[in-house]
């Protein structure tokens, strides 16, 4: 797997100091094209507030889409577990942040995923960690939703595998139709999730529950 970067905070005894790692190389050919295009808007790239902007935006967006470096069933293997538990494992309202692959505009929000186990279980950062990769890239929210079901029901073989996404995008919010209050929800199912209706009922029973 590609590292594109790798990003440190250090500490000294003089404060604060930050420490980044990057792919020189792929930053500053980002950077290039982001020059151009600053130019094409009309706008001066040598000015003092933009001349440092294209290899901002080109480190902002390695990062915002680090997902295609990462592999959803190599981080569910990496604590994949042996345990006879067989209800259903809830991880609820993880943050997620994604970009449009439409308008490379950002859209937000949380994912909420379950599954039953069928003989393995994982780490529970790991649910988090699948949502974190399949969102990290070029997106559109249909395809997300099914990305991280497929991961899990892929590599751990469970019972069922139930996925809902509720997010707000901002190419409907900043453009085009510019409607700030609409939220986009979105759901996957496999298994018990979609042959058994009280399984299905609990699952949105609880994630629609605040117990904490």
């Amino acid at each position: 797997m590609e590292i594109l970067f790798n990003e440190s905070d250090e500490s000294t005894d003089f404060g604060y100091v930050r420490s980044d790692k990057w792919n020189d190389t792929k930053v500053a050919e980002i950077a290039s094209h982001y020059k151009e295009i600053i130019k094409l808007l009309g706008e001066d790239p040598s000015r003092e507030g933009l001349i440092k902007t294209p290899e901002r935006v080109a480190k902002a967006m390695m990062f915002l889409t680090q997902g295609y470096s990462q592999d959803p069933v190599k981080i569910l293997k990496s604590a994949m577990f042996k345990e006879d538990y067989r209800h259903m494992v809830l991880v609820k309202d993880i943050e997620l942040y994604s970009m449009c692959e439409h308008h490379m505009l950002p859209f937000f929000g949380k994912a909420h995923v379950a599954y039953i186990p069928n003989g393995y279980i994982t780490g529970l950062s790991k649910i988090a960690r699948v949502v974190e990769a399949a969102s990290r890239k070029l997106q559109v929210q249909e395809r997300l939703t099914n990305e991280i079901r497929d991961a899990i029901h892929d590599t751990l073989n469970p019972m069922g595998v139930g996925v809902v996404i509720e997010a707000q995008h901002m190419c409907m919010q900043m453009r085009g139709v510019q409607k700030q209050n609409s939220v986009t929800t979105t759901s996957a199912f496999t298994g018990a999730f979609i042959n058994n209706i009280k399984t299905r009922e609990e699952f949105i029973n609880l994630i629609g529950t605040r117990l904490h």
